[in-house]
Order: C-alpha cells, then sequence, then structure tokens
C-alpha cells in the first residue's frame, strides 16, 4: 500500500469512527457499538471501501494493548479487597456459567472442534462493566448494593478474562488444548506479574524524577507508552498474548494498586492523576481503530443468511450469554429485586467481548459465519441491557434500599454523564460516586 493511500484510510477510520460514535452516544447506545458499525459500513459488508492491511491490522494491535492497559488502570485492587464473598460467588459463578453453556451449546449441539467452542465459551464469560457502571451512575445505583457487588465482581471477572484469553491465546497458536502448555502458560504468568511491579515501579520513579524538568514536555506519555510496548514485548516472550502485557502496566502503574505509585502519591498526589489525564489521548486515539477494524474483518455479505444455523446458533448462544449471567445474580442471598439487578447487570459483553472474538478470528478459530454469530451476540447483549435495566429500575427500583448518603444520591442524580468508558475514554467515578475529571 502506499503512503498517501494509507493515509487517506486512516483519516477515513478516524473520523468514520468519531462521527458513529458520537451518533450511537446520542442515540444512548453504548460508543463502542457506533464504532464497531464504522467498520461495517466502511468494510466489504457494505461500502467496500477499506480493506485490512497489515499496517492497518498493526495499528489496531496497539489500540488493544491501550485498551487492556487501561483496563489495569482502572482496576481497583482495594475494591476487589471490599468486595466480599458476594461479589467473589457473583464473578465466579457468572465467568463458569457462560463458558460452560457457550461451550455445551456449540460442542454438544453443534459438534464444533473444542478449540472454537472453548474460544465461544470464554468469550462469553466477559462483562463490559463500563457500560453497566455507566447506567448504574445515571440512574444513582453505583453506591447501592448492589453497585457495590457488581464493581467487586467485575474487578475479578476481568482478572479471570485475561487469564483465560492468554491460555486460549496458547492453546491456538500451540496446536491444541494442552494441560502441559496450560500449566507453562499459568507458570508464566505468575512469573510475569511478579516481575510487573517491580519494573513498573523503577520506571515510574524515573518518570516523577524527570516529570518536573520544564525542558522535557511529554515525559510521562512517552515513557508510559514504552513501558506498555515493553510489557507486550515481554509477555509474547513468556508465551502469552501482547494484550496481557498492556493489562499488567495498567494494574502495576494503577493508583489503585500498592504499587508502584504508593510512595509517589504520598509525595505528589497529582503525580497519578496526571499519568491518566495525558495517557488518555493516546488510548482515545488509538483503541477506535480496534473496534473499526473488528467490524472490517466481518464480511456480512458471506454469511449465509437464509441458513437456519446461524440463525439457531446465535440464539443459542445469547441465550447461554444471558442465563449465564442471570443465574449468578441469583446464587447469593439478596432480595429478587437485587439479584435481577445484578444478573442484568454482568449481562452486557461490549468491548471485552469483542476482544475475545477478534482473537479467535486471528487466531483462524473462528470461521466467518461464528464470527458473525458472535458479533451478533455481543451487539445484541451490548444494547440491550442498558435498556432492560433502565426499564427494570423505572418499575422495581422503589423496592430496592437507596443508594447511601444523600449528598452522593443526589450528585449523582444531577450528573447523568458522571461516568463515561467507552472507547474514546472519559470520566470514571472510581467507585466512590465522585466524578473524576479529565473526560469530555
Amino acid at each position: 500500500m502506499e503512503a498517501h493511500t494509507f493515509f487517506l484510510q486512516l483519516m477515513v477510520i478516524l473520523v468514520a469512527a468519531r462521527v458513529f460514535a458520537e451518533a450511537a452516544a446520542r442515540l444512548q447506545t453504548p460508543p463502542v457499538i457506533g464504532e464497531l458499525t464504522a467498520g461495517i459500513v466502511l468494510g466489504p459488508s457494505v461500502l467496500g471501501w477499506i480493506e485490512p492491511s497489515e499496517v492497518l491490522r498493526m495499528l489496531a494491535e496497539i489500540g488493544i494493548i491501550l485498551l487492556l492497559f487501561r483496563v489495569g488502570l482502572e482496576t481497583d485492587v482495594r475494591q476487589l479487597v471490599r468486595a466480599g464473598a458476594k461479589s467473589t460467588v457473583v464473578a465466579v459463578s457468572g465467568f463458569v456459567l457462560p463458558f460452560v453453556l457457550g461451550y455445551g451449546v456449540t460442542r454438544g449441539i453443534f459438534g464444533m472442534p473444542i478449540l472454537t467452542s472453548l474460544f465461544i465459551g470464554g468469550t462469553l464469560t466477559a462483562t463490559s462493566i463500563g457500560i453497566t457502571v455507566r447506567v448504574l451512575s445515571d440512574l444513582g445505583r453505583q453506591n447501592a448494593k448492589e453497585g457495590r457487588i457488581v464493581l467487586g465482581a467485575a474487578v475479578i471477572d476481568d482478572i479471570f478474562g485475561v487469564v483465560l484469553l492468554a491460555l486460549l491465546y496458547e492453546f491456538s497458536v500451540g496446536g491444541g488444548v494442552s494441560l502441559i502448555n496450560a500449566g507453562k502458560v499459568m507458570a508464566f504468568i505468575l512469573i510475569f506479574f511478579m516481575l510487573a511491579t517491580p519494573a513498573a515501579k523503577i520506571m515510574s520513579l524515573l518518570i516523577y524524577k524527570f516529570d518536573s524538568a520544564p525542558h522535557i514536555p511529554g515525559m510521562i506519555p512517552t515513557m508510559v507508552v514504552a513501558l506498555v510496548l515493553l510489557f507486550a514485548w515481554l509477555s509474547h516472550l513468556v508465551g502469552a498474548p501482547e494484550l496481557l502485557g498492556g493489562f499488567a502496566a495498567g494494574l502495576a502503574l494503577s493508583r489503585r494498586f500498592f504499587l508502584p505509585f504508593g510512595v509517589a502519591i504520598r509525595k505528589a498526589p497529582g503525580f497519578a492523576r496526571r499519568t491518566e489525564d495525558q495517557m488518555r489521548p493516546i488510548v482515545q486515539l488509538f483503541t477506535p481503530i480496534f473496534f473499526v477494524m473488528v467490524g472490517l474483518s466481518l464480511n456480512l455479505r458471506e454469511v449465509d443468511w437464509s441458513s437456519a444455523t446461524i440463525w439457531i446458533l446465535s440464539l443459542g448462544l445469547l441465550a447461554a450469554a444471558v442465563v449465564g449471567k442471570l443465574v449468578a445474580g441469583f446464587l447469593i442471598p439478596e432480595p429478587w429485586a437485587t439479584r435481577w439487578a445484578i444478573g442484568l447487570a454482568m449481562v452486557p459483553r461490549g468491548e471485552v467481548g469483542l476482544i475475545f472474538a477478534e482473537l479467535g478470528r486471528v487466531a483462524g478459530v473462528f470461521d466467518n459465519q461464528t464470527y458473525a454469530a458472535m458479533i451478533i451476540v455481543i451487539a445484541f447483549t451490548t444494547l440491550l441491557v442498558p435498556v432492560a435495566l433502565k426499564v427494570f429500575y423505572g418499575r422495581y427500583g422503589t423496592r430496592m434500599e437507596s443508594t447511601g448518603p444523600p449528598e452522593v444520591t443526589a450528585r449523582l442524580a444531577k450528573t447523568p454523564g458522571a461516568y463515561h468508558n467507552d472507547s474514546q475514554g472519559g470520566d470514571r467515578t472510581r467507585g466512590t460516586g465522585r466524578p473524576v475529571k479529565g473526560g469530555r
């Protein structure tokens, strides 16, 4: 591809991603759906203007690594400690049940290969906490009992999901399912995370030292991106997907993690906040490219829509995706309304499900028809649940406990945009009910 053609295509991708994401947001739809739609429109499914190229794939790879970096950066380990047994039960059951149901449907009914069924089950385990918390915040329920349980469960879900993703990646490149390979990857992941924290601590101290030098602008984003890329390379070196390195870097640099910013925060409370604020535009630039590439890689014209298989598969997986998460909410001793709210809040797959699906496609595990079915399931769970939650709280919200201190409830009620977490980045309430500045 010639340089001027690449520049034009990249311009079209960035503009289309932004336009479709804004349109989706105005329609009260997760912006990630808008970016996915932009890829479908630009790609072979509709207009056929852009075909995935190696350069675009590399940019999308950077986008997915930075996306997982942001997930790790926003993971509150203290929330995991505070979550308690109920969040753990919801997380574990909401992880295991969809995995088993997805594997059972595809392997038992459709006779798909073991690895394909494992990838499908893994995709169904995902939970897009960003979409869920945005809706709960809009409704003033983030600090309610169900909101706290869901937040704690989401932290556990993220960690389980990334580990499972690493295992499935090893199976896909290693020629099949192997307990020896699984044990090797788990050992590598454990060592990797143990070494990631001290390595990130050393890097953070260097960043903190040179951050005050006025003649070196851009020190923080440059060094943080370098650290993320280094971790991605190390992750590949130990046999795990590169995106695991992005997640580990974000987790290690999180100001809600115990290290490495613990010392720096005590000396300069605004340092970690500046790091997040200066990294946000970079994440906002690259992550939409990934979601557009997901749409570009999907050719809906090659899907036999007249075949009953695609519809039965999609409906079966949709049922497994919804039932698995709903049942998880009913396994804890809470009033029925709270159980329903928790189960519904765990259903959206969003960007996390797309990461699983795209990895399965790139690894050659999903054919075009299976990939299309996964996109349909992810899109439906992402689009329908926010509406279902709003309807549910509109009817049964008064029967549930209050959201906590009146001043917090009042502030959240007056701030419907207090939380905005999509591929465009945005404000996050950090689980405290206090909006964080720096979003759009």
